[in-house]
């Protein structure tokens, strides 16, 4: 057998277990999971009936097995809609430092008055859908024009406002309930269950503001980080979608000199 055998057989082996680690990373504390796990119960016992001979048990998993895929398929349309998305992903959207100061920035000031308030940002996942249950306005993103949406008086409050590439695209939308309410506090109302429904469906950011507390929150991967203040908002949208501009590469002064020296 030749190197180039063995190589193949290396690369196959790597290739089999990131697929198996990206399913089981996908799937983990997921609803999935626990499926994912009976899956696996009813395969160890159907291999063990066959290796002890019983052939009842045998005959009906393996009759069983054709129903189960187009059963799976449509148990897993969600997460098999959300993985086939991330795969789908050619690189993260950043968004501009300019854009997350003034979200944050308006935050803080719906927090201080203690205003309701639902932030959707667009990541790699469209959100057409729910940018069409809303109201289109494709408008610059600034503190004040955030901050007025959510106030009592306006008709667009009551609902989430969704930006995409910078622009205010809609507000007053409509987003999903999650499909399992595991990990959520009681205590939390409709918002924060909304936002971690969108970022459970997508890979979008949601950011919470409580209008019973003013406590700001923000939802990403189907999760919920809480009790944030205008700074730490910041700096978590940041971490997901800026990444400062490479500044250029200068040459020390004193090496110049030495350069010029040596000419």
């Amino acid at each position: 057998m030749t190197m180039l055998y063995y190589w193949k057989i290396v690369v196959e082996v790597l290739i089999l277990w990131y697929v198996i680690y990206m399913v089981l990373l996908f799937v983990k504390g997921t609803r999935s999971e626990q499926l994912l796990k009976g899956i696996v119960i009813i395969g160890v016992i159907f291999l063990i009936a066959q290796q002890l001979g019983l052939e009842a048990i045998s005959w009906s998993l393996a009759r069983l097995f054709p129903i189960s895929v187009i059963a799976l398929i449509v148990i897993f349309q969600p997460e098999l809609r959300k993985g086939l998305a991330q795969l789908g992903q050619l690189g993260l959207h950043q968004e501009s430092g300019e854009v997350l100061e003034e979200i944050a920035g308006a935050a803080g000031n719906l927090s201080r008055r203690k205003i309701g308030a639902l932030i959707v940002l667009e990541r790699e996942v469209g959100l057409k859908s729910y940018i069409e249950s809303g109201t289109q306005i494709d408008a610059k993103v600034t503190n004040y024009l955030i901050t007025s949406i959510f106030m009592p008086q306006s008709p667009l409050h009551d609902g989430a406002v969704i930006i995409q590439r910078g622009r205010l695209v809609a507000a007053g939308c409509v987003l999903p309930l999650p499909q399992e309410e595991r990990g959520i506090p009681k205590i939390l109302g409709m918002r924060h269950r909304a936002a971690v429904g969108i970022t459970e469906e997508t890979d979008a950011v949601c950011l919470i503001v409580s209008e019973e507390t003013g406590a700001i929150s923000i939802a990403s991967g189907g999760k919920l980080n809480l009790g944030l203040d205008e700074e730490g908002v910041l700096k978590m949208l940041k971490n997901l979608f800026y990444k400062p501009e490479d500044k250029p590469f200068k040459l020390p002064t004193g090496f110049l000199k030495v350069a010029k020296r040596g000419r």
